[in-house]
């Protein structure tokens, strides 16, 4: 299953409008926001239909799966977009997460819990409020907003210290970067080490810049963003992906994807990707593989990605980033 799919599920009180667009979301907030008022609203179109009070508008099947036979009944669902509640045991099984990332549906998923198993994206994690649309009327519409805003938000920034979530390619660019400004990057070795790494840097003066996946760094928002409320000086930086990031900057020769870095969803198949993150690095890797110069590798990074040309377009794609 790929591309952007919008929901519409209205009664006579409650309407939510919104578009999921990768395999995973994640529907969060307080018990009596609203996200199991939603998943009922389609459990009980599916059953009763029109007869349910419900309407429920997609391009594609919606349904609901809870802990009765949940193995069986996503196995057998193709092309769908299954809801899932919170209170279901599964959620957080190894089992679950194995089934999810071979699954041709998409997911969504209300819940409070972290799922470390899951590759989510920090983007496709979202609360609800209640919007004015329909003020003075006895509709409530429900919005579905982001839940994490993003460094695009925030004034420029001037780091004095650098994590990077692995020890690899990206390790390799961000540290020549942060040599060419004369601090220091280390390496957390893994996302659910950063706020270990941030509390043993928290002596550093000046602002810590934290760089990391966002395409599959979701699980780890709700604790990072709870450290970062007690904390000063420190910014998290959450591109799509360390691939994601060259394949913008538009230097490697011979590779042209723009269409897909427009569109991202109208080419990554869920069943083949378990999340975004896997796609663009198969992609910058397939691309370059038969470049003796630029051949991609994830575990070391080519010397030709570290020339001043990709520097500097580099540091334009992340402009809000003083890397002078």
């Amino acid at each position: 299953m790929r591309g952007s799919h919008r929901i519409i599920v209205e009664s006579k009180k409650v309407k939510y409008d919104f578009i999921i667009k990768r395999n995973i979301t994640i529907l969060t907030g307080d018990s009596g926001s609203g996200k199991t008022v939603l998943i009922d609203f389609i459990r009980e179109y599916r059953r009763y239909g029109a007869d349910s009070g419900v309407f429920v508008s997609c391009d594609c099947e919606c349904k609901t799966i809870n802990n009765e036979d949940w193995e069986r009944q996503i196995e057998e669902t193709s092309n769908s977009i299954i809801f899932i509640d919170e209170g279901n045991r599964f959620l957080t099984s190894r089992r679950f997460a194995e089934l999810v990332q071979q699954s041709d549906n998409y997911f969504v998923l209300a819940t409070r819990e972290k799922l470390p198993m899951l590759p989510y994206s920090v983007n496709e994690i979202y609360g609800f409020r209640q919007s004015g649309k329909f003020h003075g009327a006895k509709k409530k519409y429900n919005e579905i907003y982001h839940l994490y805003g993003e460094i695009s938000e925030r004034d420029k920034i001037n780091p004095q210290f650098v994590i990077t979530e692995d020890s690899n390619s990206r390790y390799d660019f961000f540290n020549e970067l942060s040599n060419q400004k004369k601090i220091k990057c280390i390496s957390s070795y893994g996302k659910s080490n950063i706020i270990k790494s941030l509390q043993d840097s928290e002596s550093i003066d000046g602002t810590r810049l934290v760089i990391v996946d966002g395409a599959a760094f979701g699980s780890e928002m709700r604790d990072i963003s709870e450290y970062l409320d007690t904390v000063r000086n420190v910014v998290l930086y959450a591109p799509e992906s360390f691939e994601w990031i060259l394949l913008s900057s538009n230097t490697i020769p011979n590779v042209n994807v723009a269409a897909i870095l427009q569109q991202p969803e109208k080419y990554i198949d869920s069943k083949e990707y378990a999340s975004w993150e896997k796609f663009f690095t198969t992609v910058l890797t397939s691309k370059t593989q038969n470049d003796p110069v630029w051949a991609y590798s994830k575990k070391k990074l080519p010397k030709a990605y570290l020339s001043s040309k990709v520097m500097s377009a580099v540091k334009k794609i992340t402009k809000l980033i003083e890397w002078n």
